[in-house]
This record gives C-alpha cells, structure tokens and sequence, in this order.
C-alpha cells in the first residue's frame, strides 16, 4: 500500500494545471463515451441538529480507456470548520488494483478534490467563452475553492487580467484578495462589498459558496454573462429555466436538491439541461447563445475526475519517491 500525504500530492501537481485541465477534459469525453462507471454518490447525513449542514460523501468509480483505473473519494463537509480556522472539507482518495481489486494507494484526497473541481470549472469556461474570452472573473465566496479556480482559469484562459472578489463576510474578502495576489501573480484583484456590483464587474462568474438552498439570481449580470455554478444551490429555480444550461452528467446533478434539481422538480422534466460537457468536448452536441440569457454550467463532481487524477499523482509521486509504503497492510 503507497500512502500520500497532502504534502506529496501537493508537491506532485503543483505547476501543473494545463495538464490537470487536459486530463478532466480526457475523462469527461471516456464518461460520454460510455467508458466509465459512475454509480450515485452516496451521501451520508446526520440526525442531530447541530449537524444539519454537514455531511460526507463516497463516490466510487471506475474510468476505462488505455490506463484503467477504479477506486473511491470519500469526502467530508463541515461548513463550520471555516469558524474554527480550520477547512471546511476533507478527504482521501483509495485506489484499487484492476487485477485483484487490492487496494493499492490510499492518498489525501483534498487537494485532488479541490483541484479537479477548478480544473472542472476552467476547462468549461475556457470552452464556453471561446469565442469571446474575457479578461475577468468574479468570485462569489472566498474560499479554498474558487482559490484554486483561479489558478485554473489563469492556465486556461491566459488573457485573464482581473478578478472581482464577493463574501458576505467583507473583512474575509479582503483577505483572499491578498492571498489571490500572491497565489496567482498577474492577476489583479479588489474585494467588492455589493454583491450586486460583484456580479457586474464581469461576463464570467464563478459561485463557490457553501449555501444549502438557492438565494440568487443574475438579474446584476450583463447579457451573456458565463456562471460557473460550482456549489449548485446558489441559483434560484427561476434563474436556472432562464439560462441556456452545460452540466457535467445531468443524471448525477439532478438530485439531492441541486438548484437544477428543484428545477426538474418544479416543470416534471429535464428540457432545461442543453448539453452535457463531454458531448461538447466531443463535437456530438453544440449550444447556441441566445441574447440576454446567461450560460450556467452546473457540475455535479464526478467521482471519475477523482480518480482519474489520483491515478495521475500515483504515478507522478511513486517515479518521484514520494510517499510512505507500508507492505504488510495487507495480508500476504
């Protein structure tokens, strides 16, 4: 068993997000192929009331192709984690052997998390915008996640010269501001105390929050704007019928009272999902812009994008000497 600490996976990817970026886009076109198995994430949930915003979830997978690869991301929420100082999710990713079903790598699963959900979230915008990339972003919520989108959408969008920073907590905003500058040079970034004017300041948005029920809509964006929906709960069902609609796998994000989740639940169909973004990546699905609605893309989090990029630090960090391997975990 090689186990990996954030440590190593860190060391592994960093630097590397053009290639992070083409590997998502690689599993999302296997998953559209039908070269994947992705069962429901199974989301566990607790009882108690002081716990009613928490939860971890399992996603198993298994991604096909020429370097096969099964395993599971086993990953916690607790938003209140962000109070304490410390981060508000957690994470390990185990890997197993397609020859014997051993596991074989268990890695700190956080960073890989945090990472393929940026990469997630830059290879649609890079896709999305192609005929006009814009030269700035906005950030709703000022966390790990949209620090990393970030990073992503500098690598996928190199034209990227300003960033626009929202948190309901303005002193939070002004933080991440300062941590943006150093983590992505090149980038200019002001905290906004409106959200609103947040909203406005640019033609994509990415929305990385921690919200539990929809509360927002994009009546402050400028026609056309781009949304990155990554938290899915944000958007008002309203918004979501209003906009032209890229999902990762829309089987996956209709559930668990996703935004577009609420959607299908309020019209009896899916018909407001356009296309989903292995189709596009593959050329078997387009999406026509229409004038005055926004494109949200919603992605659920496949669980192939884990272990896809698990896979990847393996190998990267085993040829490296990275790591702790314990041979007896195991009986022989």
């Amino acid at each position: 068993m090689l186990i990996l600490r954030r440590s190593d996976v860190v060391e592994t990817l960093a630097g590397r997000e053009a290639e992070v970026i083409d590997l998502v886009a690689e599993a999302y076109r296997l998953h559209d192929e039908g070269r994947t198995a992705l069962p429901h994430s199974t989301f566990l949930r607790f009882p108690e009331e002081e716990h009613q915003r928490d939860r971890i979830i399992g996603l198993p997978a298994y991604r096909g192709g020429d370097a096969p690869v099964a395993g599971m991301k086993w990953i916690a929420s607790f938003p209140g984690n962000v109070a304490a100082g410390l981060e508000r999710a957690s994470a390990t990713v185990v890997l197993n052997s397609l020859e014997n079903g051993r596991p074989s790598a268990f890695l700190e699963g956080s960073v890989i998390s945090a990472k393929r959900t940026a990469a997630s979230a830059a290879l649609a915008a890079r896709l999305l915008t192609e005929q006009a990339p814009p030269s700035g972003v906005t950030l709703i919520g000022c966390g790990v996640i949209n620090l990393e989108i970030l990073r992503f959408l500098k690598a996928a969008l190199p034209g990227l010269r300003d960033a626009a920073l929202y948190d309901m907590d303005p002193e939070r905003a002004e933080a991440f501001a300062r941590t943006c500058t150093e983590a992505v040079p090149g980038v200019r970034t002001v905290a906004v105390r409106e959200i609103g004017d947040a909203l406005a300041a640019h033609p994509l948005v990415s929305l990385a929050t921690t919200a539990a029920r929809p509360h927002l809509d994009l009546s402050d964006c400028a026609p056309g704007t781009t949304v990155l929906h990554v938290s899915l709960r944000d958007l008002t069902v309203e918004t979501i019928l209003g906009a032209v609609n890229v999902v990762d796998d829309t089987d996956h994000v209709c559930r668990e009272a996703t935004s577009l989740h609420l959607a299908e639940q309020r019209t009896g169909n899916r018909d407001f999902v356009a296309a989903q973004i292995g189709a596009l990546l593959r050329g078997t699905a387009q999406i026509r812009r229409e004038p005055g609605r926004p494109v949200v893309y919603s992605p659920f989090g496949l669980g192939v994008l884990d272990i896809a990029l698990a896979e990847f630090v393996r190998t990267e960090a085993e040829a490296k000497g990275l790591g702790v391997r314990v041979d007896d975990f195991l009986a022989s």
